[in-house]
Formats: C-alpha cells, sequence, structure tokens
C-alpha cells in the first residue's frame, strides 16, 4: 500500500460563482418582499401587545 488510499476523500473545490446581474423583475421581487417583511413584522408587533396567538403546546415543570 502507497501513500493514502484509506479514508474519505476531499471533493475537488469548485469555482467561485460571478456575481449575478439582476434586471428590473428581481429588483421589483426584491423591493415586494421587503415591504411583505416590514408589515409582517409591524403585524407581529401589534399582535405582541395583545399576547400569543396560539399556545406553546404541552408544558413542561422543572420538578422531578
Amino acid at each position: 500500500m502507497s501513500g493514502r488510499q484509506g479514508g474519505k476523500k476531499k471533493p475537488l473545490k469548485q469555482p467561485k460563482k460571478a456575481e449575478n446581474e439582476m434586471d428590473d423583475e428581481d429588483r421589483a421581487f426584491k423591493a415586494k418582499q421587503k415591504e411583505e417583511a416590514k408589515k409582517l413584522a409591524e403585524m407581529k408587533a401589534k399582535a405582541g401587545k395583545k399576547g400569543p396567538l396560539t399556545q406553546g403546546g404541552i408544558k413542561k415543570s422543572g420538578k422531578k
């Protein structure tokens, strides 16, 4: 037996991907996602003041 035959072989390194140019549709889609995320965060903040909407399920006590 010669050298390092046993064990897991390392995969070859992949070349780095070039930055993709974004067209107008991609920019509009990203902007729409950001707007929706902002609205969702605002709704969560408002709902957080009233209390949780769902229960956490079965709660375990710290006692054994």
